[in-house]
Parts: structure tokens; C-alpha cells; sequence
């Protein structure tokens, strides 16, 4: 097995970020397998070298290691996607080869006012540009999608449809200003990195069919994916400043333990029938990937620091 985490240095890891990357850890060391970290800062505007840092100290405060990474080199480096443009460049001069792609010359007011949405309330490209005469200026390169449906097995929850034409339209592969789509990059990297597994958070599930459906396209073999709850505050939303400074540098400051921490962590994917104080590597043979729930985890905001100072 070969898993990883690929984190964006685009702020300080908080308390949803060490949950998926904890459960990542888990099910590769669980295996005895390869664990990469992978430094997704593909945008400039958001990507701070700053924060490269402070991932990798926050994920070994917590007891989380890795086998390959930035720090540690390893046969399928460089571990920064920002060093790795080159690979993508590559995987859309196939694409194009293959007359699978195309320039669209859509602003974001113009798809705004134009897309129309689908059923999960998505906006869908409409094809605008499919056909359009190509012209001397900045332009976005969109992959052509063909009508049908794609279905993938996930891990977790089970069989799951989608049919992108339908309810995506052609995707994005790389922006007007040059930067390659997430979905791209997260592709050419799992594939040229050998990736196996690929447990992450369940935002990222929608948007699987997407990237299987390049893997079709580029003749690259798919991971198998695990897409695990997101921590949501009692509201019901996605944890944010509005549930109070959970980042594990706020932890830490306020004299939370890693282990209570990793406690935390542990009781809510079903490890632990009680709260309470224990190292990453101590729940290692406690992981089973049937007692993490399908449902969203919700994190008491108001009592969180009472349960992890022990």
C-alpha cells in the first residue's frame, strides 16, 4: 500500500485538517505500507512557503512520520507540486494530442451569468467555447466530456454515479493565467507517485468522477478511494473561525497535549468507547476502516477543551 496526505500551505492546519490526515495515516500504517507527503501548493496567490513548515511540525507534534516527503526526498520526488508543472504540461500536451481538449475564453462573469445548474445545485459549463475559433489571448483549456454515466466504488460509502456531461460539463484542466486545475494535477501526481490508497475528506467525493475519468483518458491506472466525514461544528457546518481557533498551533498554545488530541480524534472514528489520552502509534491496531461513520462528525465547540485536556 501506498497512501498519502497533500496538504495546501495556504493557512495553519486546524483541527479538520488532522483528522483526515491522521485516518490517511492510519489505514497506510495499519498496512505496513509507504506513507507520502505531498505539498499541493499549485497557486501562487494562495500558497505560502511559510506554511510548507509549520505542516510538517504540526503533523509530527501529533506522532504523525512519513517514509517520503519534501524534507526526506524519496524515489518519486519532488514532493512540491510547484516543482512539478512540467509533469502537467506533459498531460495536457497528451490530452491535446488527442484532440480531447479546448481554450475557453470565458470570464467568470460570463459563466456566472450563463451556466446553468444541476441538480445539486452545481453550476454545469455549458459548452460555450466547445466549438469557438480559437483567438490570440489568454485562454483556459477545458477537456471534452462525453455524455454517460461514470461509476466508481468508494471504500466508505459504497457505489457512486455520476454523470459528468450532465451535471460538470468539460472541466477546467488549467486557468487562463497559466495554473493547472487541481483536478489534473492530483491525477499526474497519485499516478507518477504510485499511489495505491487515497483516503481523504468527502468534499473532494463529487469530484472524484472527474479525476477517474482522466485517468481514463491519460492510460494511467486509478487509486482506490476512501472518503471520510468532515468535522462540522454543532451547526451543522463545515468547522470554521466561527466555531472558534481550532488550528493546532491555537491547540498548542493553550497547553493541549498531542495525545489529547489523537484522543479526540480516535474516540470519534469509532476507536475508543471513551475520551481519552493516547499516542498515534498506540491506535494503529485499533483502526478499522467499517467504525469510521458516514455521517458528518460533529466537533462540541463549546466542550472540546474540557475533553482534550485530561
Amino acid at each position: 500500500m501506498r497512501g498519502r496526505f497533500a496538504p495546501s500551505p495556504t493557512g495553519h492546519m486546524h483541527l479538520g485538517n488532522a483528522w483526515t490526515a491522521y485516518l490517511a495515516w492510519l489505514q497506510v500504517r495499519k498496512a505496513e505500507g509507504t506513507m507520502v507527503l505531498r505539498i499541493e501548493d499549485l497557486d501562487p496567490e494562495r500558497s505560502r512557503t511559510e506554511y510548507i513548515k509549520d505542516v510538517m511540525n504540526d503533523l509530527a507534534w501529533l506522532g504523525l512520520d512519513w517514509d517520503e516527503g519534501p524534507d526526506v526526498g524519496g524515489t518519486y520526488g519532488p514532493y512540491c507540486q510547484d516543482e512539478r508543472r512540467h509533469l502537467y504540461q506533459a498531460a495536457l500536451e497528451k490530452l491535446e494530442s488527442l484532440g480531447l481538449i479546448y481554450p475557453c475564453y470565458c470570464t467568470r462573469a460570463q459563466l456566472a451569468a450563463s451556466a446553468p445548474h444541476s441538480a445539486d445545485g452545481e453550476r454545469v459549463y455549458p459548452g460555450t467555447c466547445r466549438n469557438r475559433k480559437a483567438e490570440s489571448r489568454p485562454a483556459a483549456l477545458r477537456v471534452r466530456v462525453r455524455p454517460g454515466e461514470l461509476s466508481f466504488e468508494d471504500g466508505l460509502r459504497g457505489l457512486r454515479k455520476q454523470d459528468i456531461a450532465r451535471d460538470v460539463g468539460d472541466f477546467a484542466l488549467r486557468r487562463s493565467d497559466g495554473v493547472h486545475a487541481y483536478q489534473l494535477a492530483v491525477v499526474v501526481d497519485d499516478a507518477a507517485m504510485n499511489i495505491s490508497h487515497v483516503l481523504r475528506g468527502d468534499d473532494l467525493l463529487d469530484s472524484t468522477p472527474r479525476q477517474l475519468l482522466l485517468y481514463q483518458l491519460l492510460g494511467l491506472q486509478a487509486p482506490a478511494f476512501y472518503h471520510v466525514p468532515l468535522l462540522v461544528g454543532q451547526d451543522g457546518h463545515r468547522l470554521s473561525k466561527r466555531h472558534g481557533d481550532l488550528s493546532l498551533a491555537a491547540l498548542r498554545r493553550n497547553g493541549v497535549r498531542p495525545e489529547a488530541i489523537i484522543g479526540y480524534l480516535a474516540w470519534k472514528a469509532g476507536m475508543l468507547i471513551t475520551c481519552q489520552p493516547i499516542t498515534a502509534r498506540e491506535t494503529i491496531e485499533l483502526f478499522e476502516l467499517t467504525k469510521i461513520p458516514v455521517t458528518p462528525i460533529i466537533v462540541e465547540t463549546e466542550q472540546f477543551w474540557q475533553k482534550s485536556q485530561f
